[in-house]
């Protein structure tokens, strides 16, 4: 009886146990499941971020400047929305979202300059995530890392330079004229004065080893950064009055000191563009006169119908025009080198049907732009590439430079859309918010310095483009007038005269074709009624 109840009693105390046990085990498993819940929770880890990083907003931008943020950090963006406005090579553009989500984190703040192509701006995070436990990558990994500076070891310890040499007029002069070192001339002038007898002794003395630095002395040693603003060291040896490097406040500014102006993206593209253009492209230029006394009449017509058009309206109508002309008149075939010109009547068949007249072949550039090169071509790394559209740049003076904003399709628009559309982008240049696409590309510039009294110049072709038509301004010439068999004796008449300079590509445009296009584009102009029916 005992023995049983001993057994009995073992085993409640064996189950009792293996109770415990088990109860321990899921409390150390959920334990350890919740410690793993937490280190691989966003609280711990972060939130992985959605990547913003400076984008290509045109062909030849390789930095940005950020202006402003549109949106702020925690603000919810959808694709498409305006993140912030980034100051390009051309132009300030509006940067777009390409996902959805919040904005968690600005990394580049507003004002931030020459940010270069694909350095991280900004982190996003997806709609429901926690954007301010935002996984912040280090900036090292998306941004170009500084070169650390070479340590540099400290200077060794040099002695004071000595005073600057005091020399007459004659004693520079003999020692300048053997090449004598001045620091070998024992001084007896006043205040330590070389005198000519000074010279002269050295000079007896004589020997190579007086002449050409028989001495090796050590340079002096470069001012501290601190002294940067102050006057340097004198030049050892030179007997030459000192100036000091920089001007004091209020003083005019010492001879051959400068003050360094940073240069804008805008400005730096402009001269590696230009630099590259006089430096590639073989310039040719020619010039012509034009009378724009039947232009002037017809203003004044439009002007009373209050239409208000300008010059340069009638200039970019007959470039667009004559771009047309000449891709109609040129045959699909080479003469020396260039593309013969036919008359306005040809005789047999057109390519268009029945007719006698230019106008008969399809209207529009693509097809004689399809057929043959002419004018309106640019150059790429293998050769010409012909244009299927027509598409004028006129030249903006900006406060950040000059920028070519493009009127698209000029040939068929009339001179009073083309008026609209070049006031438009002009005051989008100048604010700075023109967009890509209407400052990309373009198949022949007009520069127009007329309006600031320049009677001719030479512009600079902007590249791939194969002309650019720099416009001067309107003079008066008398002439005498055209003599009447029934009419009183000739007289004299006055002319409103405009010259105009063609800079052409010699790869693309020679000589002749250059002239056929000049030519064409004066008939036009002259004869405005041309450009209606073209």
């Amino acid at each position: 009886m005992a023995a049983s109840l001993r057994m009995r009693r073992q085993a409640v105390f064996a189950a009792f146990r293996s109770l415990t046990f088990e109860k321990c085990h899921r409390s150390s498993r959920l334990c350890r499941n919740s410690f793993r819940h937490f280190f691989q929770s966003s609280a711990f880890l972060g939130v992985a971020p959605l990547k913003v990083q400076m984008p290509a907003l045109s062909p030849t931008m390789e930095e940005g400047n950020i202006v402003k943020w549109l949106k702020k950090e925690g603000e919810a963006v959808a694709a498409g929305d305006a993140l912030c406005e980034i100051e390009t090579d051309k132009a300030v553009v509006t940067m777009e979202s390409s996902d959805d989500g919040i904005l968690a984190k600005i990394l580049l703040e507003e004002g931030s300059k020459n940010v270069r192509l694909g350095v991280l701006i900004a982190l996003m995070v997806e709609e429901g995530q926690d954007w301010k436990q935002v996984d912040i990558p280090p900036l090292v990994s998306s941004q170009p890392a500084a070169t650390p500076p070479p340590p540099t070891a400290a200077p060794p310890f040099r002695a004071a330079p000595p005073a600057p040499l005091r020399l007459s007029p004659a004693a520079r002069h003999i020692l300048d004229t053997h090449g004598l070192e001045p620091h070998l001339a024992m001084s007896t002038g006043p205040r330590g004065l070389i005198t000519k007898e000074d010279a002269l002794n050295l000079l007896k003395k004589g020997g190579s080893g007086l002449k050409a630095a028989p001495l090796s002395v050590p340079p002096p040693t470069p001012p501290p950064p601190a002294a940067a603003a102050g006057a340097p060291p004198p030049a050892v040896g030179s007997g030459q009055p000192l100036h000091p490097p920089v001007a004091a406040p209020g003083k005019p500014g010492a001879p051959g000191t400068f003050t360094e102006v940073p240069a804008s993206n805008v400005r730096r593209v402009i001269a590696q563009r230009l630099t590259q253009s006089k430096s590639t492209i073989p310039h040719a230029y020619a010039s012509v006169d034009c009378d724009l006394g039947a232009i002037l009449e017809l203003r004044k017509e439009l002007a009373q119908e209050e239409i208000k058009v300008s010059v340069n309206d009638f200039i970019i109508k007959a470039v667009a025009v004559t771009l047309r002309l000449i891709s109609c008149f040129l045959r699909n075939g080479r003469h020396g080198g260039v593309h013969a010109a036919i008359p306005y009547t040809l005789p047999g068949p057109r390519p268009g049907g029945a007719g006698s007249s230019c106008g008969a072949l399809p209207r529009g550039p693509s097809r004689a732009s399809k057929e043959i090169p002419e004018v309106n071509v640019t150059w790429s790394g293998e050769g010409p590439q012909v244009l299927d559209t027509i598409d004028i740049s006129i030249a903006v003076a900006t406060d950040r430079g000059l920028i070519t904003p493009i009127i698209k399709g000029a040939a068929d628009k009339g001179v009073r859309q083309i008026a609209a559309d070049a006031k438009a982008l002009a005051g989008k240049a100048r604010a700075g918010k023109l967009l890509p696409e209407e400052y990309q590309g373009g198949s022949f510039s007009v520069s127009n310095l007329g309006m600031f009294g320049i009677s001719s110049f030479s512009a600079v072709i902007n590249p791939p483009q194969a002309c650019i038509l720099a416009v001067g301004c309107t003079r008066e010439e008398l002439e005498p007038a055209a003599d009447t068999q029934d009419g009183p004796p000739p007289g004299l008449r006055t002319r409103q005269l405009m010259t105009v300079t063609l800079s052409s590509d010699g790869r693309l445009v020679d000589d002749e074709l250059a002239s056929r296009f000049l030519d064409k584009f004066r008939a036009n102009l002259e004869k405005p009624e041309r450009m209606a029916l073209a």
